[in-house]
């Protein structure tokens, strides 16, 4: 039986794998994405939501333009990880009016309200619209199935500050918003996928080639990355957008490959046995001098507070990564 998910996305080259991850999913019942701004303009990522879905053969799932920018604070994109419109070296167009007319608080909160109980919202961008969600419909969280997160770092560096996380970073106030909402009663934890488990899945050129080996496409690898002239239309997509996600890791990270945060949070949360989790209590540092946008977790029980989440701890990342191969390959075969 197939789980009903709803994405929440700021489409960069990691979010959109994670939509083709989610359509070349069997037990994945996508019903829409929402649109927030973060690693792009809101325009930007609604303009590369509805490309990238219309180019894996979903013209039908609902693609729904969100907040523009962060509860209080400026918008900061990242240009120098996603390129600058968001899919790096790739440059897809969407259908003309692919917009939906109602905007992303909207589409969760009536998807929410129409399917109690079956949802599972999984949100891969900063947590915006999540927190003016729960602000218009405080039973959010009691309306979805779950909430999935990907987002902060506990144990392990930063990736934008020292010890912040991209998302937490853009807006620091809505996560702490969301969190505070998770500890008065959602009916399942949020599960959160940090860092310390989504950098533990690295793409790498092999598994590309694999993956166009087994979508029959032909594909030539040089230094860099590079799509074969008879390469489809969403292999020569994939390859461009991450041809550009894999130089910034070389440039800022130290290996040619890419951190595929975004899939392995929509492959956990239809899958959690590819994660262990602990509960506890996490809030989110908002005025910090050096901290502003950490996410902290009180694993020792210091602040004797109910747990509002659960934390991925570890992870079966070898799994997730061949699961991945296997079925953006399928994906790559079903399509021109």
């Amino acid at each position: 039986m197939s789980v009903p998910v709803l994405l929440d996305v700021d489409t960069g080259i990691d979010d959109s794998l994670a939509l083709l991850y989610a359509v070349a999913s069997p037990e994945i019942d996508l019903l829409g994405a929402s649109c927030v701004a973060g690693n792009v303009p809101l325009d930007a990522v609604v303009s590369n939501t509805a490309a990238v879905l219309d180019l894996a053969g979903r013209c039908d799932v609902e693609t729904a333009p969100g907040c523009d920018r962060p509860m209080a604070r400026p918008l900061k994109t990242t240009p120098e990880t996603h390129g600058p419109t968001g899919t790096g070296h790739a440059m897809p167009a969407a259908s003309p009016d692919r917009s939906s007319e109602r905007s992303g608080i909207d589409l969760v909160i009536d998807t929410a309200r129409s399917r109690p109980g079956e949802v599972t919202l999984v949100a891969l961008g900063p947590l915006t619209n999540v927190a003016v969600a729960l602000d218009r419909e405080p039973r959010l969280l009691t309306l979805l199935d779950r909430l999935v997160i990907m987002g902060g770092c506990f144990g392990v560096a930063g990736n934008t500050a020292p010890r912040t996380e991209w998302n937490t970073h853009v807006d620091p106030e809505a996560a702490r918003a969301v969190f505070a909402a998770a500890g008065r009663g959602a009916c399942n934890l949020p599960l959160v996928m940090p860092l310390d488990v989504t950098e533990q899945a690295r793409l790498l050129p092999h598994h590309v080639a694999r993956m166009a080996e087994i979508g029959g496409e032909s594909m030539e690898f040089l230094d860099p990355l590079l799509a074969g002239p008879e390469a489809g239309r969403l292999m020569s997509f994939i390859t461009d957008a991450l041809r550009f996600y894999m130089e910034f890791h070389q440039r800022y990270d130290g290996f040619y490959g890419a951190f595929v945060h975004d899939p392995f949070a929509v492959a956990a949360a239809v899958d959690p046995s590819l994660v262990t989790t602990v509960e506890t209590t996490v809030d989110v540092e908002t005025a910090g001098e050096l901290t502003t946008g950490e996410t902290v977790a009180d694993f020792r029980d210091s602040w004797g507070r109910p747990p509002n989440a659960a934390v991925a701890v570890a992870a079966r990342a070898d799994v997730f990564l061949e699961r991945l191969v296997v079925r953006l390959g399928g994906l790559l075969r079903s399509r021109p």
